[in-house]
């Protein structure tokens, strides 16, 4: 199965996520869309509900999306979550019991380009997945020194640090998250929401 990998925070996962999925699947000739929540991001600090409850968010999220899925390796490894690792976990776990393609895309966002250089292993990491790169900040195309193709995407100025804080300051955030990750927060009380 032609897989891409969509990792991140998800905290919470947003429509952004979501229209940005299905703008690889259908641009890009994957299959499926696997995302990928991280344990801990080495790049940023989040104010973090814990990683049980953003992999909850996530799974209502995608239920009604037959071709999404998600994955908690990188919450079962533990520890920063380094995308080389994943992406070598994926390679020998899944590929190895012929549920993916040996090289799965990478999908990232144009805001992380200028930092890729210090990823861990930038190199490896372009040569054992596809770099599909998606408009985040810029409505135009970035360049990358590494092999990589770009994905016609929405450009959709949200974030999840911007619901985080409309919901925290009691502006209108429900209509930038799927119903069910709604109610995951209104339920737990999440990122400060008070029914009152």
């Amino acid at each position: 199965m032609k897989t891409a990998v969509l990792g991140g925070s998800f905290n919470p996962v947003h429509i952004g996520h979501l229209i940005l999925a299905e703008d690889v699947l259908s641009q890009c000739g994957y299959d499926r869309i696997l995302f990928i929540p991280a344990n801990i991001p080495p790049h940023k600090i989040i104010e973090d509900p814990g990683p049980d409850i953003r992999l909850a968010m996530l799974r209502a999220a995608i239920e009604c999306f037959p071709a999404f899925a998600v994955s908690d390796c990188e919450l079962s490894r533990e520890g920063v979550s380094y995308t080389i690792d994943t992406i070598r976990y994926l390679k020998t776990d899944l590929a190895m019991k012929g549920q993916m393609d040996a090289k799965p895309g990478l999908v990232i966002g144009d805001d992380l380009l200028a930092g890729f250089f210090n990823w861990k292993e930038p190199q490896a990491l372009a040569e054992e997945a596809e770099i599909i790169v998606a408009h985040r900040l810029y409505p135009f195309r970035l360049s990358l020194p590494y092999p990589h193709r770009y994905v016609e995407n929405t450009l959709i100025p949200i974030s999840s640090s911007e619901v985080r804080a409309r919901i925290m300051s009691g502006r209108a955030w429900r209509s930038l998250l799927p119903p069910a990750v709604q109610a995951i927060i209104e339920q737990k009380g999440l990122y400060g929401f008070s029914a009152s």
